[in-house]
């Protein structure tokens, strides 16, 4: 639909004005010329489309505008909207008149081939190209499928503080600073605890926002900032939690099928693989897992006290890495879900297994195609006295965690929640290598410009 906002036509709203007159403002993403003809690709944000002028049908000074204009180079164009089944969009622009904003000059991003660093240092810039431009929209596509569908779900969204008073995620990845006259402050690793507090008052909540990790880690799957979408539930037991996770992942991956098949296929995706997608996924107890990779023979790098190493079967107990979880994933063509992990690779909030004291009633959702962990969730400790044990286990300060036992005091009730991934949905979705490619501005260990 056309904005009351703006009198100009956006470029994914051509199909709708074939035959009329419109006026597009954009910018060159890139030019040729052959003879009378100018072919001027233009995008505008919503798309690309090619604008041709033929010099004869414009007047002489029009014609010379064309001949200026560079790459990146911001214009008004105006012209005839024409069906053309060739091209990609299904329309051309014939051009009628040119206005020039702002002429760029030495772009630095030209149709060669750029090093990943120098992108990098550019990507205030690089965000124009087709490929980055299709996955921005594809991950505005997933933020607004996940949106609709807790909001659709009778969820309440509610907003989590970013500086926080203690760890939630473990001590050794928090990102500290000084907090005025009351000491440390840390930059959040997750909403989880405060989401837990106001599904206490309001039953179904989701947070959804910036979590920060300063884990140094330097592989594909990585950033020290990343959004994560966070939903708590009271009186959800584990089996819930998975049903809701395996619902919401499949919300998000068919809309976005619907929604963007140009971004997709810009992209290069083989959507059969996403068509995949659908409920029943896929799950096995962290036990059944083990067993699997040591009948197929996917061993353990263990480093010995010499310094070399030795491959031995996956022993119990230990968490599984990124090739454990690739090597599982051969299996299957949508997602799995690994559960009942070992309480003590697990946080201290997780629930005990009634049925078994050494596992926690935790979950993970492994994604195909390696992609890798996207979600990862549990059934909470309910019990103030089990809570209150594990967190002295863990050396935990109890003054800080004080309002998070009174949960438990308080009309304590089961609950459950995850976490999901956004920057690892959309790689996995978007068929991105790196992770780098999937937010806007990546931060990462060794990068925190532009």
């Amino acid at each position: 639909m056309t904005s009351r906002y703006k009198s100009y036509v956006s470029i994914e709203q051509l199909t709708e004005h074939v035959g009329q007159t419109v006026e597009l403002r954009g910018w060159v993403y890139d030019k040729t010329a052959k003879g009378k003809l100018v072919f001027i690709k233009l995008r505008d944000g919503s798309g690309i489309v090619q604008c041709v002028l033929f010099k004869p049908n414009v007047a002489e000074d029009i014609a010379e505008r064309a001949g200026e204009l560079t790459q990146e180079s911001s214009v008004i164009i105006t012209g005839t909207v024409r069906a053309e089944q060739r091209a990609p969009g299904g329309v051309e622009l014939d051009v009628t008149d040119i206005s020039i904003i702002q002429i760029a000059k030495d772009y630095p991003i030209t149709p060669k081939e750029h090093g990943v660093e120098f992108l990098m240092e550019h990507r205030h810039l690089w965000l124009r190209s087709t490929r980055q431009h299709a996955i921005m929209r594809v991950r505005a596509s997933v933020v607004k499928a996940i949106r609709d569908f807790f909001d659709g779900n009778g969820f309440k969204l509610q907003d989590s503080p970013i500086f926080t008073p203690n760890a939630c995620e473990g001590t050794s990845t928090l990102f500290e600073t000084d907090y005025f006259d009351l000491g440390k402050a840390y930059l959040t690793q997750s909403g989880q605890l405060y989401a837990e507090a106001t599904a206490m008052a309001l039953g179904k909540v989701y947070t959804f926002g910036p979590t920060f990790r300063a884990e140094k880690s330097k592989t594909r799957r990585h950033l020290t900032e990343f959004w994560m979408v966070e939903p708590e539930m009271a009186w959800f037991d584990l089996n819930d939690d998975m049903d809701l996770a395996e619902d919401l992942v499949e919300y998000i991956v068919q809309y976005v099928l619907q929604t963007n098949p140009r971004e997709l296929a810009a992209l290069g995706r083989d959507v059969s693989k996403l068509e995949a997608v659908r409920r029943p996924f896929h799950r096995m107890s962290y036990s059944e897992a083990v067993e699997w990779l040591n009948a197929n023979n996917v061993k353990l790098n263990r480093k010995q006290p010499d310094g070399s190493e030795i491959q031995i079967d996956f022993p119990w107990g230990e968490d599984f890495g990124a090739p454990q979880e690739e090597a599982l994933m051969t299996q299957f063509d949508k997602p799995c879900i690994i559960h009942r992990y070992p309480a003590e690779v697990k946080a201290f909030y997780m629930k005990r297994d009634p049925n078994d004291q050494r596992v926690a009633l935790a979950m993970d959702m492994l994604a195909p195609e390696g992609a890798g962990e996207i979600i990862g969730g549990s059934q909470r400790e309910d019990d103030h006295d089990a809570l209150l044990a594990r967190l002295q286990h863990e050396g935990l300060p109890e003054e800080a965690f004080q309002w998070y036992l009174d949960l438990r005091k308080f009309g304590s009730v089961p609950h459950s929640g995850f976490g999901l991934g956004l920057e690892r949905t959309v790689k996995w979705i978007t068929g991105a290598e790196h992770i780098r490619e999937v937010i806007p501005f990546p931060r990462m260990i060794y990068r925190i410009v532009p």
